[in-house]
């Protein structure tokens, strides 16, 4: 198999070299890639451009912020919900030396000595690159100045103002057009292939769609449709190559095993592989991921998996006071190859996790902690190889079939035969019932988005949250559905029905003994063993913000608490970040926009 990525050393150095500086983007470098020494073959044109590669890794798969999950650690969204920000506060995210990279490739690639499909292609793949680049700084700030030059240091441009959101996006799109019509079919794992633009395209195409649908302030919900048909189609497209499908084993826990894998090469489901192999190139799997470091996940994403029968959670009597047993009880298998349920065994405790290893794992719960904590992603063992080789399905089928569902649901195009080719499918993976045109509403979603009437799409909605699950994309799903206010939900975990002794692994035997927040926890010789001749463990409960170990909604009662407040949501600012204070110093014509 070639070599994942094909860049040298050589060409890293220089590419290095010709970094400009991120702030300006208007220095000249002092050496570049020499013009007349490269820019000669396919050779030299693959190793370019695979030196724009950046896929993600499991760490930036697994630490999203959003109502799914909350951390103890820095979190950029709730900065700015809790404190008073303005630009002045931010740094982040005004950094233009890979577009300049990009660029720079564009206006030299043509040199190679190679036939005209081969810079079709290539000049494809790195316009691929430039329209990511894009995506990404219009999900950011709105608007932001387009360049498809490389500038010199005297160039006007430097100091050009904003472009609008509609023009920007218009210029991604016509450079996603380009690559989907020009870059080759196959590549080598981990490179660009005309699969990967398309699902690409039909990502960035949904979330346009959807969003400009949802933002009737921009004044562009007359063109939603333009994007959402280009979703639709794109996805299409990839489904009708037939060279992927849901991958199912045949094991119960065939999701699960996606990703937890040491070797996805050659998965039916995978469009775009980050390979990882030991010794190489690491996996960045991470156990603080496991959500008992700084991320935790949150009661709202347990509740949103469906009862086994495929009825709604929120239909079950007195769901808010279930148990942490309760909740994992008759659940969509999902739910239990996402989360550590209980009886799960730990075989890698020697990260974030309490207890021994081939033991039944107890969750901890502590202030600010949820004690949610996720398996997805979490590699149960404590070798060390197996850890650093995670592959990571960076582009799964499962994630077309969801664009396709959703943007004929927002087309008011969607039936039940594109049900079953879409969401059906991936309940059929985990033994769920199909969902159907005759589906009631789930009065738990609709309180989440208001504005949508339609309870197919509001399950399309659910069937994307539970399936791409600590995947990073809730956090642009819910900027997308104009649904900000979502992020100001508590971060809760389990409840508990009052202080006393609690069962966590579901065989009925205590593990766990909560006591008031100001009784001592007793030396290790004087605490209450169970049947199984094991000590409880011991938490001082309480409000709150008390001195307790672990904090209850109604101090002595109640969902676990990870924090009292999220702040709030102000619409249409925070769905925005300024550009940084800084840059518009240097130059005058950047305008904040949005209320920054």
């Amino acid at each position: 198999m070639k070599s994942l990525f094909k860049v040298n050393i050589l060409v890293l150095v220089a590419l290095l070299i010709m970094q400009c500086d991120d702030s300006l983007l208007n220095v000249e470098p002092k050496t570049e890639i020499g013009r007349e020494n490269f820019f000669n073959s396919a050779e030299d044109l693959q190793m370019y451009v695979n030196s724009m590669i950046d896929w993600p890794n499991v760490m930036d798969l697994n630490h999203e912020q959003s109502d799914d999950a909350t951390t103890s650690g820095s979190s950029e969204l709730r900065n700015v919900m809790v404190f008073d920000l303005t630009a002045q506060d931010f740094n982040a995210g005004w950094s233009w030396s890979k577009l300049r990279n990009i660029n720079y490739f564009l206006e030299n690639f043509e040199k190679a000595d190679v036939p005209q499909e081969t810079l079709d292609h290539f000049e494809g793949v790195a316009r691929f690159h430039r329209a990511r680049f894009y995506m990404d700084k219009v999900q950011r700030f709105g608007n932001v100045p387009w360049y498809d030059k490389v500038l010199g240091t005297d160039d006007q441009d430097l100091y050009k103002a904003v472009d609008s959101r509609e023009f920007v996006v218009d210029k991604i799109f016509e450079d996603l057009t380009f690559a989907a019509e020009h870059v080759r079919e196959t590549a080598s794992a981990g490179e660009v292939k005309n699969d990967v633009v398309r699902t690409y395209m039909a990502r960035y195409a949904l979330f346009e769609g959807t969003f400009r649908k949802y933002h009737s302030y921009l004044n562009l919900t007359g063109t939603a449709d333009t994007y959402l048909q280009i979703a639709r189609d794109q996805a299409k497209y990839v489904m009708d190559t037939g060279r992927y499908d849901i991958f199912n084993s045949g094991s119960a826990d065939a999701y699960g095993a996606l990703f937890t894998s040491t070797d996805l090469q050659g998965n039916s489901e995978v469009i775009l592989l980050n390979r990882s192999i030991s010794g190489n190139r690491n996996s960045g799997w991470w156990g603080a991921g496991f959500g008992q470091y700084e991320q935790s996940h949150t009661k709202a994403m347990v509740q949103s998996y469906l009862m086994s029968d495929g009825s709604f959670y929120s239909s079950q009597p007195d769901y808010n006071t279930h148990s942490f047993v309760e909740e994992f009880t008759n659940r969509d298998p999902r739910l239990s190859q996402s989360f550590a349920y209980p009886g799960w065994i730990i075989n890698n405790s020697g990260t974030y996790a309490q207890g021994e290893n081939g033991t039944e794992y107890i969750q901890e719960f502590n202030r600010n902690f949820t004690g949610y904590h996720t398996i997805k992603w979490f590699v149960n063992s404590a070798e060390a190889t197996t850890q650093e080789s995670l592959d990571v399905p960076v582009l799964r089928y499962a994630e077309v079939l969801l664009i396709y569902a959703e943007a004929m649901a927002e087309l008011g195009s969607i039936n039940q035969g594109v049900l079953d080719a879409t969401v059906n499918k991936l309940r059929d993976r985990v033994g769920m019932p199909h969902l159907t045109m005759g589906t009631a509403a789930d009065p738990m979603l609709q309180a989440r988005y208001p504005n949508v009437a339609n309870a197919v799409l509001l399950e399309i909605r659910r069937e994307r949250r539970v399936e791409l699950f600590n995947e990073d994309h809730r956090y642009e799903d819910v900027l997308r559905y104009g649904a900000g206010q979502l992020f100001e939900t508590l971060p809760k975990g389990p409840y508990f029905s009052g202080l006393g002794n609690h069962d966590v692994t579901g065989d009925g035997i205590p593990d766990i003994k909560l006591i008031g927040e100001t009784e001592t926890i007793p030396s290790s010789e004087n605490r209450e063993v169970n049947a199984l001749g094991k000590q409880l463990i011991y938490y001082r409960a309480g409000p709150y913000g008390s001195t307790a170990s672990v904090f209850l909604e109604n101090g002595t009662s109640g969902a676990v608490l990870a924090r009292d407040s999220n702040g709030t949501f102000e619409a249409p600012k925070d769905y925005y970040r300024p550009i940084p204070f800084t840059e518009v110093q240097i130059n005058p014509n950047l305008t904040q926009s949005f209320g920054w």
